[in-house]
């Protein structure tokens, strides 16, 4: 009787199953290497091409302290939830209350779930075919539809660019408006607001984006240049010039794309050191994922010598319904949110040291700040480095 119940609910599990489908030919990027060499390789350097469980080790801790946390979902029913983005062209776009009951008895292995996880398809994160099969983009749709149930993709084999007179003898290509006249619409399929698995939102970077004229690709991808897309020769020999963009998708972890990001100010204001930072960007700093932060360090000297040294962190802090820190996926609210909204500024204060001539402020980005990175155990310097921003000296 029990064989014959786990049959029945496997059976429901499988059925309720999503399948999108790509093409052999098309599901990693070595494919496109033969005529988009340049781009590829530009991609393989990005975070894009890390979006994967497997790559990413903050995405990686965080699924896995929501699966230790939340006990009334598996580890893979939170995957497939963080795969709506980080892997779009998975297989299997939900979970069903019948697979939890398999996968609680450690029966899943052969589900549509498990494979799709394991997929090849998947393995590479955001790769060329997520963003370039996509068809139509659905803003229509309620804001908690994002990445994959806020797309439909082409048939296999169909690529979406920016050029309306692109050929290919190896794939259709056709022109979607998103690929280069609103091309925003695209970044925020994805790069919109997150909610914690108790329904708080607690990043919402589409309702505080203020353009200004400028597209999220302006900064993430850089200005059109000169070059070509694709290194297919015509009849007579020679490459097809385009105007094109990076693909490298440099963010928050480039390191060179801080330096100047926001103004700094600083100056005497009765007892403590006034430190304005303005934000010249169409969105506010920090943003993203949640736990980022600035940090304003100021180093207080009598000529030479180092007499105090004064920081400040400027981050979100998240507690759990019962009160206790915890990370933003898992968050019943906000606590603390003092980021710079986007075209704006703020002024905050450091205390003076008495007897300073002369201090030293640093303003610096970190990607996790000091809390979230000790709840999840975060081991690559990457998350504690401190990208300099601005530095100045100012005479007291």
């Amino acid at each position: 009787m029990r064989s014959l119940w786990l049959l029945a609910v496997l059976s429901l599990s499988l059925y309720a199953a999503e399948v999108v489908k790509v093409g052999d030919k098309f599901k990693d990027s070595g494919k496109c290497k033969a005529c988009h060499s340049h781009i590829v390789k530009q991609w393989e350097d990005s975070w894009h091409s890390k979006s994967h469980y497997d790559n990413d080790e903050y995405f990686r801790k965080t699924i896995d302290y929501v699966a230790r946390k939340n006990n009334r979902k598996s580890l893979n029913s939170i995957k497939i939830e963080c795969a709506v983005c980080h892997n779009p062209r998975i297989s299997v776009t939900s979970t069903s209350a019948e697979y939890e009951a398999i996968a609680a008895l450690n029966l899943d292995k052969d589900t549509a779930t498990a494979k799709a996880l394991k997929s090849d398809t998947i393995s590479e994160g955001i790769n060329c075919v997520v963003c370039h099969n996509i068809d139509q983009i659905h803003d229509n749709l309620p804001d908690s539809k994002r990445g994959i149930h806020r797309v439909t993709w082409m048939k296999s084999g169909t690529m979406s660019g920016p050029y309306d007179d692109a050929k290919s003898p190896y794939h259709k290509v056709e022109p979607r408006d998103f690929m280069d006249n609103n091309p925003n619409q695209l970044c925020f399929v994805c790069h919109a607001n997150d909610s914690s698995e108790e329904g708080h939102r607690f990043t919402n970077m589409q309702a505080e984006f203020a353009n200004g004229g400028r597209a999220c690709v302006d900064c993430h991808m850089g200005p059109r240049k000169d070059g070509v897309a694709a290194t297919l020769r015509d009849v007579n020999g020679k490459v097809r010039k385009r105007l094109i963009r990076e693909h490298g998708f440099e963010g928050a972890h480039t390191e060179q794309m801080w330096q100047g990001a926001l103004k700094v100010d600083a100056r005497k204001s009765g007892a403590n050191l006034a430190v304005t930072l303005t934000n010249p960007q169409p969105h506010a700093l920090p943003s993203g994922f949640g736990s980022r932060e600035i940090v304003i360090d100021a180093q207080y000297y009598s000529g030479t010598k180092v007499l105090k040294s004064e920081s400040l962190s400027l981050t979100s802090h998240y507690l759990t319904k019962r009160g206790k820190p915890t990370i933003p996926h898992l968050a019943d609210k906000t606590v603390q949110n003092i980021s710079i909204p986007a075209l704006g500024s703020k002024t905050f204060t450091v205390p003076m040291t008495v007897g300073a001539d002369q201090v030293v402020v640093v303003v610096s980005y970190r990607l996790v700040n000091d809390e979230v990175r000790e709840i999840l155990d975060l081991k690559d310097p990457i998350w504690s480095k401190k990208m300099v921003i601005k530095k100045l000296i100012l005479k007291l």
